[in-house]
């Protein structure tokens, strides 16, 4: 069957904006409470959301080799997500997201060896012209250090940028193995049974219905935005959608201005153009 070939585009740039949703509101949670109890208590209602919408029965049996696959994917997700949200506390948010966007150039490249792509010159001019726009939105922020910075925040998010990379690829090739429902079941779940281990030792209970609500409305942001983006890559090549993660600072920047009333500069905008044209050079043919 032809598939609209938009359509795997459109997924991903949803699922990037449930992701950056989740960003801001992991941020606050983990300030609130430690990063540890707002990871263990997002995966909590992500793991109550995936009972309530979907059964074992539903989802099917599966074979060895997916059940082995949805394992990996959980043990990197769970150390990259730490990760990420730990240097959050740590760092600016702008100059934590513009490290980790060294991940899809890396994704890129892995792409050929470990998925057997053929890496088209318009994927690279697509990835380039997002990167360059990345550099232009954060401008000093990607590399001003200083006094102040805080090193263990910067060794954490590109510990983050390399686990985030082979995330990429193993999501590619997880979607082909198992459909989007199953994806979403069998992480949250696994997830949590990991974060469990440490929960005696680590975790504290929210202390309003403030962080009781994050909770839940970061894991609907996150079970939302795994579901579009395993449909995503279920329909189209890694080398095709890595740079739509660049997208995320378009919807900072909307949400800056919407929610926190910041201003709109016009290095930004520019910034926020040649990220917008690498994504639309990844819908071309070459």
């Amino acid at each position: 069957m032809k598939q609209n070939a938009g359509l795997p585009v459109l997924l991903a740039v949803g699922g990037v904006l449930l992701f950056s949703l989740l960003d801001a509101v992991m941020k606050a949670q983990a300030l609130a409470m430690g990063t540890y109890s707002a990871m263990f208590w997002r995966m909590a209602f992500g793991v109550l959301f995936a009972l309530l919408l979907f059964s074992p029965g539903r989802v099917g049996p599966i074979s060895g080799q997916v059940l082995k696959m949805h394992m990996l994917r959980a043990a990197i997700t769970t150390v990259m997500t730490y990760l990420f949200f730990f240097s959050l506390t740590r760092i600016p948010l702008a100059q934590a997201i513009g490290l980790s966007f060294i991940a899809p150039i890396i994704t890129l490249f892995l792409a050929a060896p470990l998925l057997g792509e053929r890496i088209q010159n318009n994927a690279k001019l697509a990835a380039g012209l997002g990167f360059i726009g990345v550099v232009v939105v954060v401008g000093g922020e990607i590399i001003s250090l200083n006094a102040d910075s805080d090193l263990l925040g910067l060794g954490a998010v590109l510990l983050f940028a390399l686990l985030y990379a082979l995330y990429l690829i193993l999501q590619r090739k997880h979607s082909l193995m198992a459909r989007p429902m199953e994806i979403v079941f069998y992480q949250n779940i696994m997830v949590f049974i990991i974060l469990l281990l440490g929960a005696p030792f680590f975790v504290s209970l929210p202390a309003n219905a403030m962080e009781w609500g994050g909770a839940a409305l970061a894991a609907a942001f996150a079970m939302g935005s795994l579901a579009l983006m395993s449909m995503a890559y279920r329909r189209a090549e890694a080398q095709r959608l890595v740079s739509i993660q660049y997208t995320a600072f378009i919807w900072a920047a909307v949400l800056g201005c919407w929610v926190f009333d910041e201003g709109l500069t016009l290095q930004t905008l520019l910034g926020t153009g040649l990220i917008v044209a690498g994504c639309l050079t990844s819908l071309r043919k070459s």
